[in-house]
């Protein structure tokens, strides 16, 4: 719904030798409404569609995180979920959400936190750096329903001396993009109420992600 973009462009490279290996780790079945099972199967077409491999996803249920619209995650719960995952797999990279959750998600805004406090706790030596974080940047009302002025407006930001660049990393999406963000979407059956449909119609999201890295203080330093 939000990370299409991004993965799309990870995912295409017709390079298989240079095409990064991506992982999808979902840390609820989105059972608020009672409906965690389907939600499940659901979110495992739309990763088919988007391409992301057998063996490379999961999705987690743990009593402590489960899908809440008024309350936050522990960091430390996260961080918890996260770590096995995280080491197991040898991941290099982590992108999740930022601090304002695209949407205020109380769930979303959590996650940046807990990547961030387990990060704060890895070694890193110059052999072996910890993984990096980056989140999806919020953007303001204004720019969020753009629909497919967002990749054209992105693209001038590129380009354009003055436009706006931020140098932030960037992954813009053509037709092609947002009909197969579109077909990933169109798995989320129990999801597509008629607010949803107005959001697959205009959001930026559906064509654009702009990320920025989250530094990290490891716990030695911070508890210096």
């Amino acid at each position: 719904m939000f990370f299409a973009p991004t993965l799309l462009a990870l995912l295409d490279s017709k390079d298989a030798q240079k095409r990064p290996k991506v992982h999808s780790l979902c840390l609820s079945v989105g059972n608020a409404d009672g409906l965690g099972d389907v939600r499940r199967h659901e979110l495992e077409r739309s990763l088919d569609v988007l391409g992301i491999e057998d063996g490379r996803r999961w999705v987690v249920d743990t009593p402590d995180l489960q899908d809440n619209f008024t309350a936050e995650w522990d960091p430390q719960t996260i961080a918890n979920v996260l770590r096995p995952y995280v080491l197991e797999n040898r991941i290099s990279t982590i992108l999740t959400f930022d601090h304002q959750g695209i949407s205020l998600h109380p769930n979303h805004v959590s996650l940046p936190k807990g990547a961030a406090h387990l990060l704060s706790t890895l070694p890193s030596t110059p052999s072996k750096p910890r993984p990096r974080l980056f989140s999806l940047i919020t953007v303001p009302l204004h720019s969020k329903y753009l629909g497919p002025v967002a990749p054209v407006a992105a693209k001038l930001a590129l380009i354009l001396p003055g436009a706006g660049a931020s140098g932030a990393p960037v992954a813009v999406s053509g037709w092609e993009g947002y009909m197969r963000a579109l077909q990933a979407m169109m798995q989320h059956r129990s999801q597509l109420v008629w607010f949803r449909w107005l959001y697959v119609s205009f959001s930026r999201y559906m064509w654009v992600n702009e990320w920025v890295e989250v530094p990290v203080v490891p716990m030695s330093a911070s508890a210096e």
